[in-house]
């Protein structure tokens, strides 16, 4: 009975397009995603987006609803990150954050195994925190650089220390009646790595070639192919329609992303004209400033900017649009101005919006605040990937 009025209610809330204050959404098409997760106190949205992002994508396959780990994916970033920095000399990014190619490579290495198997949580808390551990891993990494030496006792004290906070790995273990190892039990999801492919677009690399994502957390230097903005705006498009997701990379420091409420947008304020419905005579006796305030009361929607490649590629260079934060987009919707959304899940939990830890970025805003975004080969227009060599 509980199912059925949460159906009733879910469908309503959809019928209506009630979202956000002063905004209306109709869903246009979202696609099946497992419930929304909280990284709490750590920089792991790049794990819990991506691992979002798989089980959605196991649920497109037909293998049913899986709770993945993200912690199992996150200790092992955490020996691949010392392990380059060693190498580096002191000087490689020991930090929380990353991006999606990272789940890809850990979870090639090592496998993976479900949240009921390894929570990584062996602390006092409910909830994840990785400032005490990040900075015992720091002070531990700077002592091997200093020595010019990893003795067995230094891997043995990495160990520990994660086995602490985390805690230990599982050799085996058993689910749904069958016993796994962590590579056995990647293996049985039948999800090949080689499958997604990460896709930029930035004006200062070749369009259709590979180049390496100038941002602190791509310290695995890794290749992305770079794409004409419509075309990566187009592929994205391509894969929500088809029942496809997209692992997104982006920029949510701007005043234009409200998680509170529900929305991401990228107003224009500089043309009252635009402004229709509004006191016109009130807007032109305000500066640019006081214009933004009034937008950013998210009452209702705003014109936005028409992001073309120079305006993207002014933000990047100029440090405005930077790589602040994985999510992962489950579908379209319109306002009621008929301004096109994507709709997504965040992993900041479900207390910190009324709308069940999702929201909606609007398309000008992705224009120009992505970074890349990671999708499956065959979300990619058969046009495109002739192009890219795919």
């Amino acid at each position: 009975m509980k199912t059925f009025f949460i159906t009733v209610i879910s469908l309503l809330l959809s019928v209506t397009g009630l979202f956000a204050q002063g905004y209306q959404f109709a869903e246009l098409k979202k696609i099946e995603a497992t419930p929304v997760k909280n990284q709490a106190s750590t920089g792991t949205c790049w794990c819990f987006a991506t691992v979002s992002f798989m089980e959605s994508e196991l649920m497109r396959m037909g293998k049913g609803e899986y709770d993945l780990s993200e912690m199992f994916i996150v200790r092992q970033k955490y020996m691949n990150q010392l392990q380059d920095n060693y190498l580096r000399r002191g000087n490689g990014n020991i930090s929380q954050g990353s991006l999606a190619h990272t789940f890809k490579n850990a979870f090639n290495q090592v496998g993976i195994v479900p949240e009921e198997v390894y929570r990584g949580i062996n602390y006092n808390s409910d909830f994840h925190n990785h400032g005490e551990l990040v900075q015992y891993m720091k002070a531990i990494a700077d002592v091997a650089v200093k020595l010019k030496h990893r003795s067995p006792e230094y891997y043995k004290i990495i160990d520990n220390l994660f086995d602490a906070y985390l805690e230990a790995l599982p050799s085996t273990f058993t689910y749904k009646g069958k016993q796994y190892t962590p590579k056995s039990f990647a293996a049985s999801l039948g999800l090949n790595m080689n499958d997604y492919i990460e896709l930029t677009s930035f004006t200062h690399h070749p369009y259709y070639k590979k180049f390496d994502v100038e941002v602190p957390d791509n310290w695995e230097h890794q290749l992305m192919y770079n794409l004409p903005l419509d075309e990566m705006m187009e592929t994205m498009n391509y894969a929500l329609n088809n029942g496809y997701t997209v692992c997104w990379d982006g920029d949510v420091s701007e005043k234009g992303f409200s998680f509170k409420n529900g929305v991401a947008i990228n107003p224009e304020v500089k043309k009252v004209e635009d402004y229709t419905g509004t006191d016109r005579a009130r807007f032109e006796n305000m500066d640019e400033s006081e214009r933004l305030e009034e937008v950013y009361k998210f009452e209702r929607p705003y014109p936005e900017i028409n992001v073309t490649p120079e305006i993207r590629q002014e933000g990047y260079e100029s440090f405005v649009t930077t790589d602040d934060h994985l999510m992962h987009i489950t579908g379209i919707a319109k306002d009621q101005n008929g301004t096109t959304y994507y709709i997504t899940k965040n992993s900041w939990g479900t207390e910190r919006n009324t709308f069940g830890g999702y929201l909606n970025m609007s398309e000008s805003f992705v224009r120009a605040k992505t970074i890349y975004i990671m999708v499956h080969k065959d979300a990619i227009p058969k046009a495109i990937k002739a192009k890219l060599g795919i």
